[in-house]
């Protein structure tokens, strides 16, 4: 991974602007064998460069690739598309990610279905070959019924916009796709018809806390030898003992959480993907206390990658607080209860 990693800064003009220049080369686009490997690698890229977006961009690739194309794909759908890059299309415009709100729907013609509508933050579409859409195939008792599509990019009505004005995060590249009644065979359809937001949509959430916990991890590793170049006091040292102590804690429970995605999902209950967004949340608050506090060199490269931890802890937080208020629901439930 170290040699790879090296390869690839060896090749990259840019890691800031071009992320991608050279990877292939360095063999970081063969696909990992497992989701711990796209962990680490995810964390050492971030903690050799000390930008999170190229850890994000680097391990959603990975990501949805063995999620959705190893996970769902029929044998030649494999053959297709896995090490290819693959970009999931999931949210929309104003509405997120929400199932009663998504809009984008898929309707039977011939031999195939064509697709209309607008997906948005489409993380790694703008190099993506394939684009994975969620989208409406059937409506049950007013509940909507979803399905996947492999939707290849240069598809007839597709058109992909970069969005501007990302400045936290980069390099990473987002994008709105338009579906202007793009026709894709049958074939097309990833997985079982009309269970891909329960079967796919909510499970790669937790894969993607789990493993995105590893480029926050990343940025900690970047920035703490940092913090030791301002003025040694026994105040500081101790503060700075205290981060790296929870930087360990959050280590060990990371890749205790990825290596289980390895033996299967996790539950949607599981307290621990929960308790690592909490922890990283607070390293990162005593992290802003400590530049405040102690004063520091670097504090504006520090500033900036800590603005991009906290813009991915950022991400679809209002899921990810339902459910920490979920487990504080149970304590209550079972306190009345006794």
């Amino acid at each position: 991974m170290t040699d790879m990693i090296g390869a690839w800064l060896g090749r990259c003009k840019d890691p800031a602007t071009e992320p991608f220049e050279g990877m292939e080369e360095a063999g970081l686009f063969a696909p990992a064998d497992s989701y711990l490997a796209i962990a680490r690698t995810k964390a050492a890229l971030v903690e050799r460069t000390g930008l999170l977006g190229i850890g994000g961009a680097w391990g959603g690739r990975q990501l949805v690739g063995r999620f959705f194309i190893d996970g769902f794909g029929t044998a030649e759908q494999r053959n297709q598309w896995r090490g290819r890059a693959a970009s999931v299309a999931i949210s929309e415009p104003k509405v997120g990610a929400h199932p009663k709100h998504l809009r984008t729907r898929a309707e039977p013609c011939n031999d195939g279905f064509r697709i209309t509508g607008e997906k948005a933050w489409v993380s790694n579409a703008p190099s993506a070959e394939v684009i994975i859409v969620l989208a409406i195939t059937a409506v049950q008792s007013d509940r909507k019924q979803y399905s996947a599509f492999l939707v290849p990019r240069g598809t007839p009505g597709m058109t992909v916009n970069d969005m501007p004005g990302l400045h936290m995060l980069r390099p990473s590249r987002h994008a709105t796709v338009v579906l202007n009644g793009c026709i894709v065979p049958n074939g097309a359809v990833l997985g079982e018809p009309g269970s891909a937001y329960p079967r796919m949509a909510l499970p790669f959430r937790d894969v993607e806390d789990a493993v995105g916990v590893f480029g926050v991890l990343g940025a900690f590793r970047f920035f703490l030898p940092l913090l030791a170049h301002g003025e040694a006091s026994p105040d500081a040292t101790l503060s700075l003992g205290g981060l790296a102590a929870l930087a360990a804690v959050g280590a060990a429970a990371a890749e205790a959480a990825v290596a289980a995605l390895d033996a299967g999902p996790p539950p949607r209950e599981s307290a621990v993907l929960v308790g690592l967004r909490v922890l990283m949340a607070e390293m990162l608050q005593r992290a802003r206390t400590h530049v405040a506090q102690f004063g520091l060199s670097e504090a504006q490269r520090i500033d900036t990658i800590l603005a991009d931890v906290e813009a991915t802890l950022s991400i679809a937080r209002g899921p990810r607080l339902a459910r920490q208020s979920g487990l504080g629901e149970v304590l209550w439930t079972r306190s009345t209860e006794t």
